[in-house]
């Protein structure tokens, strides 16, 4: 196998999405990740459905398939000694360990911090919670979309202040693993001049609150606290969805220059003091946004997309996810892969959301895995201990 973490072994002891997600990212770059699974049921996520797909006897869940490509499994039972006692090999032969365990759940199960260095002092150990390890509330459990109203992102989105609406995919599980896979290269490369591993924490909490972006110091610095503003941006107008005759569209007029070409397309003079800088505009913004949704409804979307574009105004479709999977651009950034799966046969996943110059295939491989069924590799990881 190769990619840049080809001599990197990752054991993932976490469940659900974040921790999975993070050793997704790593197995993507070419590391071997070795998943721990309860034996009999396995991953939560393996019972998150439907959809469930596959033959009655080996159902398998659409979820489970997202979140664990480029991953062998092993079924330990961590509450036997065998199973300690491969995990704790498992633990001397690996480079990373990825877990989200309720803090002091691994060390109640006699895989504590410390003792994980001792069975191998240049363990990198990724440890990801709900609301961080430590403080009042740091031994609460973390759900995604609880951790989305905790940490605000919820009161940014969604047509008003009055209905706080999630984000349509558990984010704050997918940014903590991305966090999570950030910390754990950062640690590698520290190892190779140390020699020695460290713990890396992150949390969906730190996560959510470290993609605030402006909308954090709009509070932090300036002392407004943001409301949602549904799908219009709150500081760039008119920069948002707007409705043609026939479909929504976005348009992104991001700056001055922007605004003096798009303003005659919808019959305004660029120069009205209302309009004419980007703060005025923001200021008028409903009266702004009423005038081009009345020029928009004159005419269908594709007749707009086409006068947008030659104007040089950043405008874009709002597509369904079969659209997305079936536009040709998508395909040609490799974002679908098709994979054998042991029970599926051929399946198309999302792919790696990265490209390495000389790589064949997106992410940092030669090829990539299918998800595993169920402790479908312990015999072969148990031989390779033996090794």
């Amino acid at each position: 196998m190769t990619g840049p973490l080809s001599d990197v072994v990752v054991l993932d002891l976490s469940r659900a999405l974040a921790g999975p997600h993070a050793a997704m990212m790593l197995g993507d770059m070419g590391a071997r990740v070795i998943k721990v699974e309860q034996p009999g049921s396995g991953d939560d996520t393996r019972s998150w459905g439907p959809p469930f797909v596959g033959p009655e006897d080996r159902r398998e869940s659409t979820y489970f398939l997202s979140c664990n490509r480029n991953k062998e499994s092993i079924a330990l039972d961590l509450k036997s000694e065998t199973g300690r006692d491969v995990l704790g090999r498992l633990v001397g032969r690996a480079d990373v360990l990825v877990e989200n365990f309720r803090p002091g759940v691994l060390a109640r199960l006699g895989f504590s911090t410390e003792r994980l260095h001792e069975l191998n002092p240049a363990l990198v150990i990724l440890s990801i919670s709900g609301f961080g390890h430590d403080g009042p509330e740091g031994g609460r459990a973390g759900y995604d979309q609880i951790a989305q109203g905790e940490a605000g992102l919820m009161m940014l989105t969604g047509p008003s202040a009055g209905e706080p609406t999630r984000v349509g995919v558990p984010i704050g599980d997918l940014l903590a693993g991305m966090y999570g896979a950030y910390g754990v290269v950062s640690a590698l490369h520290e190892r190779a001049r140390t020699g020695r591993g460290r713990v890396v924490r992150t949390s969906l909490l730190a996560a959510i609150v470290g993609v605030h972006a402006f909308q954090g110091t709009r509070w932090t610095v300036a002392g407004e606290v943001p409301r949602p503003t549904g799908n219009h941006h709150p500081s760039i107008c008119p920069y948002g969805l707007f409705h043609t005759a026939d479909a929504p569209i976005q348009v992104a007029v991001g700056s001055d220059g922007l605004w003096r070409a798009f303003a005659p397309l919808v019959g305004l003079d660029p120069a009205d003091p209302r309009f004419a800088v980007n703060g005025d505009r923001v200021a008028h913004r409903r009266q702004l946004i009423d005038t081009i949704e009345a020029a928009f409804a004159a005419e269908p979307a594709e007749v707009w997309l086409a006068r947008l574009d030659r104007a040089g105004i950043p405008a874009g479709r709002v597509r369904t996810l079969d659209e997305v999977y079936e536009w040709p651009q998508t395909r040609s950034q490799g974002l679908l892969i098709d994979v054998e799966h042991p029970t599926l046969g051929v399946v198309t996943l999302p792919g790696p959301p990265l490209r390495l110059d000389d790589a064949p295939y997106a992410g940092g491989r030669d090829g990539h895995l299918p998800p595993p069924t169920l402790g479908e590799h312990t015999d072969t990881i148990l031989a390779w201990l033996e090794t």
